[in-house]
């Protein structure tokens, strides 16, 4: 597809991969950039390298997980920027745990944004484009969307969703004419990875290279956008030799050596 001329609105804009592919859009002819984050004041940041570049941009502080407001402002980016022909899907948050040790508020969070966040506004973009007979939908998964992780069990979850959800609508929307492509990085280097405990063997990409690949992915009409050698081998070796990989993970996991005991001192069984 020819990116040059179009419009282009990326959620989780104001940081790490959102941020990437904004800037790499509008080097490469973007016309206008419509940018949505929670935070204002890094979507300014963004808004003005963007104009740097001589690209239209407005920016949408907005949180995803609030239902009415994505209504009314999806609606009214359209009404006063026009239609958009490109949706990239990149808002996510990631927690790090044991699953017995999980939060049940942090499984509601990823399950909130990294999903059901994603799923209202593809909706709501997509019924717009479906009216237009036209458009291209990224939805920004993982390589955990093919390879579960341990320590990662919520996340690793919402991204095998999201590759899912991409799955399915890529044969219902073809009829109208939209795209429907599905983004995996591996270990990317951004900010909400930096507070994690990274695993072991895995050298991380940078934004810019996860953004460069989805241009050329997206050049080349692919369905599904892998990112580094790294992403290929996990996959291939997925593919041919699964329960080999899911050990090969679980050695990797940043919290696969315990102690002998692994009792928990809060956990009674009943």
């Amino acid at each position: 597809m020819k990116i040059q001329g179009k419009t282009a609105l990326i959620t989780g804009a104001s940081r790490g991969i959102g941020r990437a592919i904004a800037l790499e859009l509008a080097r490469n002819g973007i016309k206008r950039l419509l940018l949505v984050a929670r935070n204002e004041n890094k979507l300014a940041d963004v808004s003005a390298d963007i104009q740097d570049l001589g690209v239209e941009v407005a920016i949408f502080p907005l949180d995803l997980t609030e239902t009415a407001m994505v209504n009314k402002t999806i609606a009214q980016a359209w009404r006063d920027h026009g239609p958009v022909d490109i949706l990239v899907n990149c808002a996510g948050v990631a927690h790090q745990t044991s699953f017995l040790r999980s939060s049940l508020s942090q499984v509601q969070a990823e399950l909130s944004v990294n999903l059901m966040a994603t799923y209202q506004i593809t909706r709501l973009i997509a019924r717009r484009m479906a009216y237009r007979q036209q458009g291209t939908i990224v939805n920004v998964s993982s390589l955990m969307g093919k390879m579960a992780a341990p320590t990662m069990a919520t996340y690793s979850a919402t991204k095998f969703a999201l590759l899912g959800l991409t799955q399915a609508l890529r044969g219902e929307l073809a009829p109208y004419n939209i795209r429907v492509v599905a983004l995996l990085p591996s270990l990317t280097d951004t900010d909400m990875v930096r507070g994690l405990d990274w695993f072991r063997f895995m050298t991380p990409v940078s934004p810019k290279k996860v953004a460069q690949s989805l241009i050329k992915g997206l050049q080349k009409n692919s369905p599904e956008i892998l990112v580094g050698w790294q992403s290929y081998l996990a996959v291939w070796g997925q593919r041919l030799a699964p329960r080999l990989m899911e050990q090969l993970t679980t050695i990797a996991a940043p919290l696969s050596h315990k102690p002998r005991s692994s009792k928990l001192s809060f956990f009674r069984p009943s």
